[in-house]
């Protein structure tokens, strides 16, 4: 039996393992914001872990568009062209959340509440810090994975590789 379970864990895909791992954190960190802020609201757990899947989805969207404007602004060979880039990113980093709250308000109506702009934007800051640190903790020193009791064989992808995703 114990063999069957180290190949199911050899078969999951690194970004898959990511994504749940992040989903769990912002599972934790938004029921924390809803025990803790009266302005954040969520009638049920069913509720919040399906916002918590929403704003995975939703802050992927916004991480890769601000990705997209910094390398546009290191790109940018002009001043005006850094003015323009720098003015991009406000708008990405501003924006996102209303993006966010109005994605949520489309998708559950009153059932979900994450309060106004200040709320939102601690709960995105504290959603993105968790789970930076969830991954680093992980990753253990250096950048090197957690020791396992399976050392992949030789000429498979390194545990390193696998951990990339995170």
């Amino acid at each position: 039996m114990p063999d069957q379970d180290d190949d199911a864990a050899d078969r999951l895909e690194p970004h898959v393992a990511a994504a749940v791992v992040d989903v769990f954190v912002y599972v934790v960190v938004l029921n924390l914001f809803v025990e803790y802020l009266p302005r954040v609201i969520s009638e049920t757990f069913t509720l919040s872990l399906l916002t918590a899947v929403l704003l995975k989805g939703v802050l992927e969207i916004v991480v890769a568009g601000k990705n997209r404007v910094k390398a546009r602004f290191r790109q940018a060979a002009t001043p005006i062209g850094k003015v323009v880039a720098a003015v991009l990113l406000w708008v990405v980093l501003f924006g996102s959340k209303f993006l966010v709250l109005e994605t949520v308000g489309l998708v559950f109506g009153d059932r979900v509440s994450l309060g106004g702009f200040f709320s939102v934007t601690l709960l995105i800051l504290a959603l993105l810090l968790s789970r930076a640190a969830v991954r680093r903790l992980l990753q253990g020193p250096a950048g090197a994975p957690r020791a396992s009791a399976k050392r992949p064989p030789p000429g498979s992808p390194s545990q390193e590789d696998e951990l990339s995703g995170l």
